[in-house]
């Protein structure tokens, strides 16, 4: 699934296409992908100029001029194709303005489109037990003392918590709990405070260095322009299994919460 660096590539990567631009023809090629499209949304985004691109957690946001914002989630396989030779099967909804044309495609149709007012987006459902953004200041190691106090499951499990903090996957939250020197199956209200604080700007400088790459394309996910992000070339851990770590340890893998773990016994404590 698309973690924060890819949606966060995805609306940088769209930011120089529509900011700016007046939404010329809006076509919906299904009903549906997770849910349904907004039935107004061709109706109040046609003649709207994009005035803004942003993202919350694992959702991209375009908002207009005339007060509506659209929220899509990439959910499993979704990906925009900017200046498409040809529409391809799943590409569900097209975007175009006077110069360009956009193709929001997903080929399993797990993600999602929603249209609201720009002034309630706090009132969004998938926001309101949303926790902190990572790279904002509300993610400190006094927040995660606090949130994880008493907690005794993971702290693998509580990082993918999405009221927790937002927008964490299972790639870099192995990553960064690899980075901080931390071992995924420690109980989260057991991390010491020197440990979250080393945490905190681990997660920071994975997700940092993982969007300056562009993400990571394990499947398939690519970027705007159709390229691939170069992340995963960087990965410490994650789909390394019994291959050596940088201590002399070896990467080992275990199951949990239905997700695959990466990381080494012998320098995560």
């Amino acid at each position: 699934m698309p973690e924060l660096p890819e949606v966060e590539t995805t609306v940088r990567g769209l930011t120089p296409v529509l900011e700016g631009q007046r939404i010329t023809r809006v076509q919906l090629r299904r009903a549906d992908l997770r849910r349904p499209f907004p039935v107004d949304l061709g109706q109040r985004l046609t003649g709207a100029i994009v005035i803004g691109l942003t993202r919350r957690a694992k959702y991209g946001l375009i908002a207009t001029d005339r007060g509506d914002t659209m929220i899509f989630h990439l959910g499993m396989s979704g990906r925009w194709r900017v200046d498409p030779a040809e529409v391809l099967t799943h590409d569900h909804l097209i975007l175009e303005t006077p110069t360009r044309r956009l193709a929001l495609n997903d080929a399993r149709r797990f993600g999602s489109v929603d249209l609201v007012s720009t002034e309630s987006l706090a009132d969004f459902p998938a926001f309101k037990a949303l926790g902190p953004e990572p790279l904002g200041p509300g993610l400190t190691a006094t927040y995660l003392h606090t949130a994880l106090a008493g907690r005794i499951a993971s702290i693998k499990l509580m990082l993918l918590d999405q009221r927790i903090v937002a927008g964490l996957g299972n790639i870099y939250v192995c990553e960064a709990l690899f980075l901080a020197g931390i071992s995924p199956k420690r109980p989260a209200g057991k991390v010491s405070r020197a440990k979250l604080d080393r945490l905190v700007p681990a997660i920071r400088s994975v997700l940092l260095a993982a969007i300056e790459a562009g993400g990571s394309s394990l499947r398939d996910y690519v970027r705007p322009d159709g390229e691939l992000g170069y992340f995963s070339k960087q990965f410490a851990v994650y789909g390394r299994e019994g291959q050596p770590c940088a201590c002399g340890g070896t990467v080992a893998r275990y199951a949990e919460g239905g997700r695959s773990t990466f990381w080494c016994p012998k320098c995560q404590r």
